[in-house]
Protein backbone atom coordinates (compact mmCIF):
# COMPACT_ATOMS: atom_id res chain seq x y z
CA UNK A 1 0.00 0.00 0.00
CA UNK A 2 1.78 3.40 -0.92
CA UNK A 3 1.56 5.51 1.59
CA UNK A 4 -0.05 8.75 1.63
CA UNK A 5 3.10 12.15 2.19
CA UNK A 6 3.07 15.44 1.86
CA UNK A 7 6.44 17.07 2.07
CA UNK A 8 6.33 21.68 2.81
CA UNK A 9 9.74 24.06 2.08
CA UNK A 10 9.32 27.11 3.63
CA UNK A 11 12.18 29.17 1.44
CA UNK A 12 12.33 32.34 4.47
CA UNK A 13 15.48 34.78 4.32
CA UNK A 14 16.85 33.26 7.23
CA UNK A 15 16.24 29.67 7.36
CA UNK A 16 14.93 27.19 5.23
CA UNK A 17 12.37 24.43 7.01
CA UNK A 18 11.27 21.19 5.39
CA UNK A 19 8.18 19.26 6.87
CA UNK A 20 7.71 16.02 6.00
CA UNK A 21 3.78 14.72 7.01
CA UNK A 22 1.86 11.49 6.56
CA UNK A 23 -1.65 11.68 6.31
CA UNK A 24 -3.17 7.76 7.75
CA UNK A 25 -6.79 8.98 7.85
CA UNK A 26 -7.24 7.40 11.53
CA UNK A 27 -9.59 10.33 12.93
CA UNK A 28 -6.63 12.79 12.99
CA UNK A 29 -7.86 15.78 11.06
CA UNK A 30 -4.38 16.77 10.51
CA UNK A 31 -0.99 15.27 8.91
CA UNK A 32 1.29 13.18 11.32
CA UNK A 33 4.80 14.81 10.98
CA UNK A 34 7.23 11.86 10.24
CA UNK A 35 10.29 14.39 9.09
CA UNK A 36 11.98 17.65 8.96
CA UNK A 37 15.30 19.78 8.33
CA UNK A 38 16.38 22.77 8.29
CA UNK A 39 19.50 25.17 6.72
CA UNK A 40 20.61 28.28 7.25
CA UNK A 41 19.50 30.82 3.98
CA UNK A 42 22.27 31.49 1.73
CA UNK A 43 21.85 33.78 -1.61
CA UNK A 44 18.57 35.41 -0.28
CA UNK A 45 17.31 39.11 0.40
CA UNK A 46 13.92 40.29 1.28
CA UNK A 47 12.41 37.16 0.43
CA UNK A 48 14.27 37.54 -3.51
CA UNK A 49 17.20 35.01 -4.53
CA UNK A 50 19.88 37.03 -5.15
CA UNK A 51 22.48 33.92 -5.36
CA UNK A 52 20.79 30.56 -7.12
CA UNK A 53 23.59 28.65 -5.87
CA UNK A 54 23.33 29.17 -3.04
CA UNK A 55 20.50 28.86 -2.37
CA UNK A 56 20.31 25.62 -4.08
CA UNK A 57 22.79 24.45 -1.58
CA UNK A 58 20.77 25.65 1.28
CA UNK A 59 17.56 23.66 0.04
CA UNK A 60 19.81 20.92 -0.27
CA UNK A 61 20.87 20.32 3.21
CA UNK A 62 17.54 21.14 4.31
CA UNK A 63 16.21 18.59 1.95
CA UNK A 64 19.15 15.86 3.17
CA UNK A 65 18.63 16.41 6.81
CA UNK A 66 14.57 16.12 6.34
CA UNK A 67 15.39 12.81 3.96
CA UNK A 68 17.36 11.22 6.90
CA UNK A 69 14.83 11.89 9.83
CA UNK A 70 12.13 10.16 7.67
CA UNK A 71 13.79 7.60 5.76
CA UNK A 72 11.71 9.51 2.95
CA UNK A 73 12.94 10.08 -0.13
CA UNK A 74 11.15 13.84 -1.72
CA UNK A 75 10.03 13.66 -5.24
CA UNK A 76 7.91 16.78 -4.95
CA UNK A 77 7.03 19.10 -2.32
CA UNK A 78 4.45 22.17 -2.31
CA UNK A 79 6.82 25.37 -1.57
CA UNK A 80 6.14 28.81 -0.22
CA UNK A 81 6.54 32.18 -1.54
CA UNK A 82 6.73 35.05 0.54
CA UNK A 83 8.89 38.25 0.33
CA UNK A 84 8.22 41.77 -0.07
CA UNK A 85 6.24 41.38 -3.76
CA UNK A 86 3.89 39.56 -2.14
CA UNK A 87 0.38 41.47 -2.10
CA UNK A 88 -3.02 41.37 -2.83
CA UNK A 89 -5.54 43.37 -4.11
CA UNK A 90 -9.49 43.58 -5.08
CA UNK A 91 -11.59 43.87 -7.94
CA UNK A 92 -15.01 43.45 -8.98
CA UNK A 93 -16.66 41.88 -12.43
CA UNK A 94 -19.58 41.11 -13.66
CA UNK A 95 -21.23 38.89 -16.02
CA UNK A 96 -24.82 38.43 -17.47
CA UNK A 97 -26.24 35.42 -16.50
CA UNK A 98 -25.58 32.90 -19.64
CA UNK A 99 -28.75 30.69 -18.88
CA UNK A 100 -32.12 30.71 -20.81
CA UNK A 101 -34.20 30.42 -17.33
CA UNK A 102 -31.53 33.06 -15.71
CA UNK A 103 -30.51 30.35 -13.23
CA UNK A 104 -26.39 30.95 -12.26
CA UNK A 105 -24.57 28.15 -13.22
CA UNK A 106 -20.24 27.67 -12.15
CA UNK A 107 -19.60 29.13 -15.95
CA UNK A 108 -21.30 31.98 -14.81
CA UNK A 109 -19.32 32.66 -11.55
CA UNK A 110 -15.88 31.67 -13.67
CA UNK A 111 -16.88 34.59 -16.00
CA UNK A 112 -17.40 37.00 -13.52
CA UNK A 113 -13.95 35.81 -11.99
CA UNK A 114 -12.29 36.41 -15.38
CA UNK A 115 -14.22 39.83 -15.30
CA UNK A 116 -12.46 41.44 -12.49
CA UNK A 117 -9.03 39.84 -13.49
CA UNK A 118 -9.69 41.79 -16.50
CA UNK A 119 -10.60 44.92 -14.45
CA UNK A 120 -7.55 44.74 -12.39
CA UNK A 121 -5.73 48.19 -13.35
CA UNK A 122 -2.75 47.41 -15.44
CA UNK A 123 0.00 49.02 -12.94
CA UNK A 124 -1.03 47.12 -10.73
CA UNK A 125 -0.38 43.84 -12.13
CA UNK A 126 2.12 44.45 -14.47
CA UNK A 127 5.65 41.90 -13.94
CA UNK A 128 3.21 40.13 -11.56
CA UNK A 129 1.73 36.71 -11.07
CA UNK A 130 -1.48 35.68 -9.43
CA UNK A 131 -1.00 33.22 -7.51
CA UNK A 132 -4.30 33.19 -5.78
CA UNK A 133 -7.74 34.11 -6.43
CA UNK A 134 -10.40 34.17 -3.79
CA UNK A 135 -14.01 35.20 -4.54
CA UNK A 136 -15.09 37.44 -1.33
CA UNK A 137 -18.60 38.65 -1.89
CA UNK A 138 -21.55 38.41 -4.70
CA UNK A 139 -24.64 40.22 -6.10
CA UNK A 140 -27.24 39.42 -8.10
CA UNK A 141 -28.62 42.31 -10.10
CA UNK A 142 -27.20 44.94 -7.43
CA UNK A 143 -28.19 42.90 -4.39
CA UNK A 144 -25.43 41.43 -1.90
CA UNK A 145 -25.87 37.07 -1.19
CA UNK A 146 -25.55 35.06 1.10
CA UNK A 147 -25.06 31.57 0.62
CA UNK A 148 -23.85 29.80 -2.49
CA UNK A 149 -25.07 31.75 -5.70
CA UNK A 150 -25.23 28.48 -8.36
CA UNK A 151 -28.91 27.43 -8.65
CA UNK A 152 -30.11 31.16 -7.35
CA UNK A 153 -31.50 33.43 -10.42
CA UNK A 154 -31.48 36.76 -11.98
CA UNK A 155 -30.27 38.94 -14.84
CA UNK A 156 -27.22 40.08 -13.65
CA UNK A 157 -24.17 38.21 -11.76
CA UNK A 158 -21.01 40.33 -9.75
CA UNK A 159 -18.56 39.49 -7.46
CA UNK A 160 -15.65 41.18 -5.48
CA UNK A 161 -12.25 39.19 -5.49
CA UNK A 162 -9.21 39.23 -3.66
CA UNK A 163 -5.95 38.68 -5.67
CA UNK A 164 -2.90 37.19 -4.26
CA UNK A 165 0.20 38.21 -6.55
CA UNK A 166 3.80 37.98 -6.41
CA UNK A 167 6.67 39.47 -8.91
CA UNK A 168 6.83 36.55 -11.71
CA UNK A 169 10.50 36.76 -11.39
CA UNK A 170 10.91 36.26 -8.11
CA UNK A 171 8.30 33.49 -8.61
CA UNK A 172 9.79 31.67 -11.38
CA UNK A 173 13.35 32.10 -9.58
CA UNK A 174 12.04 29.95 -7.01
CA UNK A 175 10.50 27.32 -8.81
CA UNK A 176 13.55 26.98 -11.12
CA UNK A 177 16.00 26.84 -7.92
CA UNK A 178 13.67 24.26 -6.22
CA UNK A 179 13.59 21.86 -9.15
CA UNK A 180 17.39 21.95 -10.21
CA UNK A 181 18.06 19.88 -7.51
CA UNK A 182 15.59 17.26 -8.70
CA UNK A 183 12.25 18.03 -6.77
CA UNK A 184 8.91 18.75 -8.47
CA UNK A 185 7.07 21.59 -7.07
CA UNK A 186 3.62 20.53 -7.12
CA UNK A 187 2.33 24.07 -6.49
CA UNK A 188 3.54 27.64 -5.05
CA UNK A 189 1.42 28.72 -2.01
CA UNK A 190 1.71 32.04 -0.55
CA UNK A 191 2.91 31.97 3.03
CA UNK A 192 0.72 34.02 5.07
CA UNK A 193 -2.00 31.23 3.99
CA UNK A 194 -0.26 28.45 4.52
CA UNK A 195 0.47 29.51 8.20
CA UNK A 196 -2.98 30.65 8.40
CA UNK A 197 -4.32 26.89 8.52
CA UNK A 198 -1.95 25.63 11.41
CA UNK A 199 -1.74 29.07 13.44
CA UNK A 200 -5.01 29.94 13.63
CA UNK A 201 -8.54 28.65 14.53
CA UNK A 202 -11.64 28.49 12.50
CA UNK A 203 -13.60 30.38 15.06
CA UNK A 204 -10.81 33.22 15.28
CA UNK A 205 -11.14 33.70 11.43
CA UNK A 206 -15.13 33.48 11.18
CA UNK A 207 -14.88 36.50 14.09
CA UNK A 208 -11.78 38.41 12.24
CA UNK A 209 -8.36 38.28 13.33
CA UNK A 210 -4.84 39.36 11.42
CA UNK A 211 -1.95 36.98 11.18
CA UNK A 212 1.13 38.53 11.80
CA UNK A 213 4.39 36.46 11.02
CA UNK A 214 7.77 38.03 12.29
CA UNK A 215 10.60 37.12 9.98
CA UNK A 216 14.20 37.99 9.62
CA UNK A 217 13.11 41.01 7.35
CA UNK A 218 9.82 40.92 6.77
CA UNK A 219 6.73 40.89 8.94
CA UNK A 220 3.80 39.69 7.01
CA UNK A 221 0.35 39.72 7.56
CA UNK A 222 -3.00 37.89 6.25
CA UNK A 223 -6.87 39.45 7.58
CA UNK A 224 -9.63 37.27 8.10
CA UNK A 225 -13.04 38.02 8.62
CA UNK A 226 -15.58 36.00 7.91
CA UNK A 227 -13.53 32.63 7.51
CA UNK A 228 -12.34 34.21 4.44
CA UNK A 229 -8.98 35.82 4.02
CA UNK A 230 -9.18 39.56 2.98
CA UNK A 231 -5.90 40.72 2.51
CA UNK A 232 -2.53 39.90 2.52
CA UNK A 233 0.57 42.53 3.20
CA UNK A 234 3.78 42.37 3.46
CA UNK A 235 6.30 44.86 5.35
CA UNK A 236 10.17 45.53 4.79
CA UNK A 237 11.33 45.10 8.52
CA UNK A 238 11.77 42.29 10.61
CA UNK A 239 13.72 40.77 13.75
CA UNK A 240 17.38 40.95 12.30
CA UNK A 241 16.55 45.17 12.25
CA UNK A 242 15.75 44.86 16.47
CA UNK A 243 19.16 42.80 16.64
CA UNK A 244 20.82 45.47 14.51
CA UNK A 245 19.53 48.25 16.58
CA UNK A 246 20.33 46.13 20.20
CA UNK A 247 23.93 45.59 18.96
CA UNK A 248 24.12 49.54 17.77
CA UNK A 249 22.59 50.74 20.97
CA UNK A 250 24.62 48.33 23.19
CA UNK A 251 27.96 48.54 20.97
CA UNK A 252 27.96 44.37 21.31
CA UNK A 253 28.47 41.86 18.28
CA UNK A 254 25.60 40.93 16.42
CA UNK A 255 25.47 37.61 18.06
CA UNK A 256 25.69 38.64 21.49
CA UNK A 257 22.68 41.01 20.59
CA UNK A 258 20.83 38.24 19.12
CA UNK A 259 20.62 36.24 22.64
CA UNK A 260 19.96 39.42 24.84
CA UNK A 261 16.89 39.72 22.43
CA UNK A 262 16.10 36.57 23.13
CA UNK A 263 16.06 36.62 26.86
CA UNK A 264 19.03 34.38 26.97
CA UNK A 265 21.57 34.97 29.33
CA UNK A 266 24.91 36.57 28.46
CA UNK A 267 28.24 38.59 29.76
CA UNK A 268 27.37 41.75 28.53
CA UNK A 269 26.08 44.52 31.42
CA UNK A 270 23.71 46.49 30.57
CA UNK A 271 20.37 48.82 31.50
CA UNK A 272 17.21 46.96 31.31
CA UNK A 273 15.32 49.76 30.46
CA UNK A 274 17.53 50.88 27.67
CA UNK A 275 17.23 47.47 26.37
CA UNK A 276 13.78 48.01 26.58
CA UNK A 277 13.71 51.41 24.83
CA UNK A 278 15.47 49.98 21.87
CA UNK A 279 13.31 46.70 21.35
CA UNK A 280 9.87 48.97 22.27
CA UNK A 281 11.09 51.19 19.03
CA UNK A 282 11.50 48.95 16.36
CA UNK A 283 8.46 47.15 17.57
CA UNK A 284 5.79 50.03 17.74
CA UNK A 285 7.19 50.80 13.78
CA UNK A 286 5.96 46.92 12.96
CA UNK A 287 2.63 47.40 14.58
CA UNK A 288 1.98 50.60 13.51
CA UNK A 289 2.50 50.07 9.91
CA UNK A 290 0.33 46.66 10.58
CA UNK A 291 -2.35 48.97 12.66
CA UNK A 292 -2.18 51.99 8.96
CA UNK A 293 -3.05 48.57 6.96
CA UNK A 294 -5.44 47.79 9.10
CA UNK A 295 -7.05 51.66 8.77
CA UNK A 296 -6.54 51.04 5.04
CA UNK A 297 -8.93 48.51 4.83
CA UNK A 298 -11.31 49.56 7.48
CA UNK A 299 -10.51 46.93 9.93
CA UNK A 300 -8.28 48.99 12.63
CA UNK A 301 -10.02 47.95 16.10
CA UNK A 302 -12.26 45.83 14.47
CA UNK A 303 -11.03 42.61 14.99
CA UNK A 304 -12.63 40.73 17.73
CA UNK A 305 -9.88 37.66 17.43
CA UNK A 306 -7.28 40.54 17.45
CA UNK A 307 -3.62 39.55 16.41
CA UNK A 308 -1.97 36.14 16.53
CA UNK A 309 1.99 36.32 16.49
CA UNK A 310 3.75 34.01 15.07
CA UNK A 311 7.55 33.60 13.22
CA UNK A 312 11.04 33.95 14.62
CA UNK A 313 10.65 36.97 16.13
CA UNK A 314 7.45 36.55 17.83
CA UNK A 315 9.87 34.70 21.12
CA UNK A 316 10.53 38.31 22.20
CA UNK A 317 9.17 38.78 25.67
CA UNK A 318 7.48 42.18 25.57
CA UNK A 319 5.93 41.39 22.41
CA UNK A 320 2.09 40.32 23.18
CA UNK A 321 1.43 43.83 25.52
CA UNK A 322 3.22 46.31 22.71
CA UNK A 323 0.72 44.46 19.89
CA UNK A 324 -1.79 44.92 22.30
CA UNK A 325 -1.16 48.84 23.24
CA UNK A 326 -0.69 49.40 19.47
CA UNK A 327 -3.19 48.15 17.83
CA UNK A 328 -5.95 48.48 20.54
CA UNK A 329 -6.88 44.58 19.91
CA UNK A 330 -6.41 41.28 21.51
CA UNK A 331 -3.13 39.90 21.25
CA UNK A 332 -1.02 36.47 22.14
CA UNK A 333 1.39 34.03 20.71
CA UNK A 334 0.34 31.35 18.00
CA UNK A 335 -0.30 27.83 19.62
CA UNK A 336 0.41 25.82 17.08
CA UNK A 337 -2.08 22.97 15.95
CA UNK A 338 0.05 19.77 15.56
CA UNK A 339 -1.51 16.57 15.93
CA UNK A 340 -0.84 14.49 19.12
CA UNK A 341 0.40 11.27 17.78
CA UNK A 342 2.50 13.07 15.57
CA UNK A 343 5.52 10.73 15.35
CA UNK A 344 7.69 14.21 15.35
CA UNK A 345 6.52 16.68 17.70
CA UNK A 346 7.82 20.78 16.84
CA UNK A 347 6.99 23.14 19.41
CA UNK A 348 8.24 26.57 17.42
CA UNK A 349 5.75 28.49 15.98
CA UNK A 350 8.63 29.58 13.34
CA UNK A 351 7.54 26.11 11.36
CA UNK A 352 3.53 27.36 10.53
CA UNK A 353 4.19 27.92 7.08
CA UNK A 354 6.50 24.53 6.20
CA UNK A 355 3.70 22.17 8.04
CA UNK A 356 1.14 24.92 6.92
CA UNK A 357 2.08 23.65 3.26
CA UNK A 358 1.38 19.71 4.68
CA UNK A 359 -1.99 20.37 5.42
CA UNK A 360 -3.15 22.25 2.51
CA UNK A 361 -1.19 19.57 -0.17
CA UNK A 362 -3.88 16.86 1.37
CA UNK A 363 -6.29 17.19 -1.59
CA UNK A 364 -9.24 15.31 0.59
CA UNK A 365 -8.14 17.92 3.66
CA UNK A 366 -11.21 20.06 3.60
CA UNK A 367 -9.89 22.97 6.02
CA UNK A 368 -12.14 24.77 8.23
CA UNK A 369 -11.52 27.99 5.73
CA UNK A 370 -13.28 26.30 3.28
CA UNK A 371 -10.79 25.36 1.05
CA UNK A 372 -9.72 22.51 -1.42
CA UNK A 373 -6.83 22.22 -3.59
CA UNK A 374 -6.65 22.05 -7.53
CA UNK A 375 -2.89 20.80 -8.26
CA UNK A 376 -1.38 22.83 -11.61
CA UNK A 377 1.69 20.59 -12.07
CA UNK A 378 2.21 22.22 -15.18
CA UNK A 379 1.72 25.94 -14.07
CA UNK A 380 2.91 25.70 -10.50
CA UNK A 381 -0.80 27.31 -9.37
CA UNK A 382 -3.22 26.60 -6.64
CA UNK A 383 -6.32 27.50 -7.37
CA UNK A 384 -8.86 29.03 -4.73
CA UNK A 385 -12.36 26.99 -5.17
CA UNK A 386 -15.42 29.20 -5.64
CA UNK A 387 -17.16 28.12 -2.87
CA UNK A 388 -15.51 30.27 -0.10
CA UNK A 389 -18.43 31.81 0.69
CA UNK A 390 -18.66 35.01 3.23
Amino acid sequence: MSRNIITGIDIGTYNIKVVIAEYEKRGSKLPSIIGFGFSESRGLRYGYIINTNDVKSSLKKAIDQAERSSKVKIKKAYISTGGISLDSLISSGSTIISRGDNEITDMDIDRAIESSEKNIPQQEITNKKIIHTIPLSYKIDGKTILGRPVGMSGIKFEVNTLFVTCLDQHFQDLVQAVEEIGVEVEDVVAAPIAASLVAISRAQKIAGVVLANIGSETVSIIVYDNNIPISIKVFPIGSTNITNDIALGLKIPLEEAEKIKLGALTRTNFLKKKLDEIIMARLTDMFEMIDSHLKKIHKNGLLPAGIIITGGGSGISTIEDLAKATLKLPSKIAQVKYPMDSKIQIKDSSWTVAYGLCVLGFTDEEESVGIRIAKNTKNNLISWIKQILP
